[in-house]
């Protein structure tokens, strides 16, 4: 059940370039040995013309870094592609060597695969060659999300671990187990309120839950440790909440009552259905109030109370 209308290259572009060390770091600790973390610094978007199909393409992240004890620099162009595309190979090349052109240093070339399907093994070099001999052999790194096992980042504490195992290779009856898990690795990294948000609405975004995953969810945050099982339903809460103000925003009364629903459920438990009754009676800007009430709420009483007064 993963939600129409993603922006997959706002989300990817944004979780890169926030924490774009910490991608290095997950999948190719080795660099980190010989870059200057300090002296990162992202380039401007280069844009190149193919002028075979005469479209415009933009290299979606290059930054700029100094060898650890050197005055030299070199690149990291990081590609996110989310869809398989055959001539893939060869545009890595072009941008490599454009990219070359402009600023003649080395540049370190990765490209990151974000579709589920197809799942078989991409390439990862671009060659020109003749049957006598090989005149080109250009490779670049690759991270292919869905041929990789959500379970082997489990224990990586690294923000980009706890995003991108949403997107790796899941099986449809793991999904509730792999959100719960991607929220517990987040809430043990102590981030920001900002990147908590970034990351936790990656997450959101593509481990979208049905009913009844949406209850297997909740079994497995039940099996945490106290303090993590706090910090997960607080991430939780903040997404209905975002979800009512949207619902309330758009007018639209039936997802803002399902959410106020299910978010009662979690805060004092199952109620009757007088009340539920009552709930559905309530106006657009009751049910805003009501949101926010709820944070106070310890029991159906709470709410009975609150429900009297309005």
């Amino acid at each position: 059940m993963t939600t129409p209308n993603i922006n997959h290259d706002r989300l990817f572009k944004e979780l890169l370039s926030t924490f774009f060390l910490e991608f290095v770091e997950l999948f190719f600790p080795e660099v980190t040995h010989y870059l200057e973390p300090k002296t990162l610094k992202f380039l401007d978007k280069e844009v190149f013309t193919d002028v075979t199909s005469g479209e415009e393409h933009k290299a979606d992240l290059v930054a700029q870094v100094r060898f650890q004890g050197e005055d030299s620099f070199f690149l990291i162009h990081i590609e996110v592609q989310s869809s398989s595309q055959t001539e893939f190979s060869r545009r890595m090349f072009r941008y490599f060597a454009r990219l070359y052109e402009k600023y003649y240093i080395p540049i370190y070339p990765i490209a990151l695969f974000s579709y589920e399907k197809p799942k078989r093994e991409e390439a990862n070099a671009h060659q020109v060659e003749f049957p006598d001999f090989k005149v080109l052999e250009f490779n670049y790194r690759v991270v292919q999300l869905n041929r990789l096992n959500w379970r082997d980042f489990l224990r990586q504490e690294n923000p980009v671990a706890a995003a991108l195992m949403a997107k790796m290779q899941i099986q449809p009856e793991e999904r509730a187990q792999v959100k719960a898990e991607c929220l517990r690795l987040l809430a043990t990294l102590k981030l920001n309120p900002a990147k908590m948000k970034l990351i936790s609405g990656f997450v959101d975004s593509y481990l979208r839950l049905s009913s009844q995953e949406e209850e297997i969810f909740q079994s497995y945050i039940k099996n945490f440790q106290p303090q993590q099982q706090e910090e997960v339903m607080e991430i939780v809460t903040s997404w209905m909440e975002q979800g009512i103000e949207q619902g309330i925003e758009q007018g639209q009364k039936g997802e803002a009552i399902t959410l106020v629903l299910r978010l009662i459920s979690r805060r004092v438990g199952k109620i009757t259905p007088e009340l539920e009754s009552a709930i559905n009676d309530l106006t657009l800007t009751q049910l805003e109030d009501l949101a926010e009430a709820l944070l106070d709420f310890d029991s159906v009483e709470d709410l009975e109370q609150w429900l009297q007064q309005h």
